[in-house]
């Protein structure tokens, strides 16, 4: 049985199933193990699930989380990371619990005690980011990505210094429980990312190539697979009238901030999308999310309100997307192969929205704290230019072409002891 370690809101878990899945198809048994919210969904795809106690939608609304959510540089994030350490204490003991009986472990950044449990255990672990982290002379961490460019070294150091604070954010509560468990600490208790470059012990990033080209100072098996998606729209039956919206006109512009946004402004933001739209000539569908926007008491013609569709259904279908920059939104919109408008918040968000702005698939981004009405119509009308258009479509061919999960997968049952494998 291969167990998967997971955290996180829905959009976290998605690409984590996308792998079990694949997984399943091979001929494994797969047990993921997040929030036990998730329980029903994973299960419809097939695969066993191990809940974890507790209320993902407590946790992401939390003080701390909050807290994550608004850093916007990263001595923010850092300092953010100490108090969301409260949260994860609590979690050792069922991911620990969870992992009895596995033949390999498949674990998220942000649940390293994966590492730990595997090595107790004697058996393979696999360190599945939904991001690059590995380090590299060739680009910043995503944390800093965005920040001033001070040339390769710095560029490894930067590295360095994410993995520590990824490592931070959990260490003390696996030290804790471990002590509590065992009376000591894991033998070599330190970061395990830099570990996972084995063929036992790989690195899996879901990441296109054609996004962030494939390091070479990295080890063979640290992998860049494409992106994990999980194409959701097969069972998904569309709203009559957003059909109806979308085929009766021109391609609209999709705009929608995900979990992302303050709720006292929601409707702020709202009509400042509304004007942004109508200055630049676009129809727009506006996907309400949790607190990003809301729906206005009159909706002008040319505007339609959405509480949320699949984006591998809804994305095809527009002229460009605009949205906050969160990893998964951005990889929906290039794969997709239309422009993108970023518009990020906090964390990574930056280093995304610039990628994209450098691949040429996209705008400028804009910082929310400077997102305005003209602003954001100039964006949208940059975005639609014919080489940024022509660029976003090429790129879109190059990442459907791939099948990250299953490329993920495969590294995994490779891992595995000989008798294991298929």
């Amino acid at each position: 049985m291969i167990t998967i370690l997971t955290t996180g809101t829905r959009g976290d878990v998605q690409p984590y199933i996308a792998i079990g899945v694949e997984l399943k198809k091979a001929g494994q048994i797969v047990r993921l193990v997040s929030f036990e919210n998730y329980q029903a969904w994973v299960k419809s795809y097939g695969l066993d699930f191990y809940p974890i106690k507790g209320d993902v939608s407590l946790v992401a609304s939390s003080e701390s989380m909050n807290d994550a959510r608004k850093a916007d540089n990263p001595l923010k994030l850092i300092l953010s990371f100490n108090k969301l350490k409260s949260l994860v204490g609590d979690l050792q003991k069922d991911f620990f619990n969870a992992c009895a009986g596995s033949d390999a472990i498949v674990y998220h950044p942000g649940v390293s005690i994966g590492y730990f449990a595997a090595q107790y255990l004697k058996i393979p672990s696999i360190l599945a980011t939904p991001f690059p982290m590995t380090p590299t002379k060739d680009y910043p961490a995503l944390i800093f990505y965005n920040t001033v460019r001070l040339g390769r070294e710095f560029n490894l150091i930067t590295h360095k210094i994410f993995e520590q604070v990824m490592w931070f954010a959990s260490s003390s509560a696996i030290k804790k429980f471990w002590k509590e468990k065992f009376g000591n600490i894991p033998e070599g208790f330190a970061t395990p990312f830099g570990k996972q470059n084995t063929r036992t012990n790989p690195t899996i990033i879901s990441c296109s190539i054609h996004v962030f080209p494939r390091s070479k100072d990295w080890s063979e098996f640290v992998s860049s697979t494409g992106y994990w998606f999980l194409d959701e729209e097969a069972d998904w039956i569309p709203p009559s009238d957003l059909v109806d919206f979308i085929n009766e006109g021109t391609p609209p512009v999709y705009v929608g901030f995900g979990s992302i946004g303050d709720p006292a402004v929601a409707a702020q933001t709202t009509q400042l999308v509304i004007d942004a739209l109508k200055l630049s000539g676009q129809r727009g569908i506006l996907a309400t999310g949790w607190n990003g926007m809301s729906k206005p008491n009159r909706i002008p013609e040319g505007i339609f309100i959405l509480e949320s569709a699949p984006h591998s259904w809804l994305f095809p279908q527009m002229t460009a997307v605009v949205h906050h920059g969160g990893a998964g939104t951005t990889a929906a919109g290039l794969r997709a192969g239309i422009p993108s408008v970023i518009v990020p918040f906090s964390n990574d968000q930056f280093a995304w929205g610039r990628r994209v702005y450098e691949l040429g698939a996209g705008s400028k981004p804009i910082p929310r704290k400077k997102l305005s009405a003209e602003n954001l119509s100039d964006a949208i009308k940059y975005a639609l230019v014919k080489d940024i258009k022509d660029s976003a479509k090429n790129l879109g061919v190059k990442i459907r072409s791939e099948n990250g999960a299953e490329a993920a997968a495969n590294i995994i049952i490779n891992s595995l002891e000989p008798k294991g494998r298929i």
